[in-house]
């Protein structure tokens, strides 16, 4: 998860929210050192980023475990590069540490093999 440019608590507005015990707590071991109302924050500023259409989560080569063949169903963005992947065009089906599957494009991954299509 990316981490927005930090702003002082003192312009910030002050608000509630009612969380339950427990999942106050995981968030508390989730958010270590950065701290969980830091945690809620970026979750939420993720969200408006989504819903808006302003956000676009950058991987790098380092977080695809494993890749493979695929054919695009449906326009694409490669979550390497950016670059467009057309439909019907062929790509890659990344698999993050996450355990997300992100479009690439066949470039993207040069010099990394994928699995034969089967």
């Amino acid at each position: 998860m990316h981490t927005l440019p930090r702003t002082s608590t003192t312009e910030m507005e002050v608000t509630s929210i009612r969380l339950e015990r427990e999942l106050k707590e995981r968030l508390k071991e989730l958010a270590g050192n950065q701290g969980y109302q830091a945690l809620i924050r970026d979750l939420l500023w993720n969200y408006v980023q989504q819903k808006s259409g302003e956000y676009r989560q950058m991987f790098s080569r380092s977080d695809i475990r494993a890749s493979i063949n695929a054919t695009a169903q449906q326009e694409e963005r490669c979550a390497l590069t950016g670059e467009l992947i057309r439909p019907g065009g062929p790509m890659l089906l990344g698999l993050t540490m996450h355990g997300e599957m992100v479009p690439l494009s066949i470039g993207s991954m040069a010099g990394l093999t994928s699995l034969p299509n089967l």
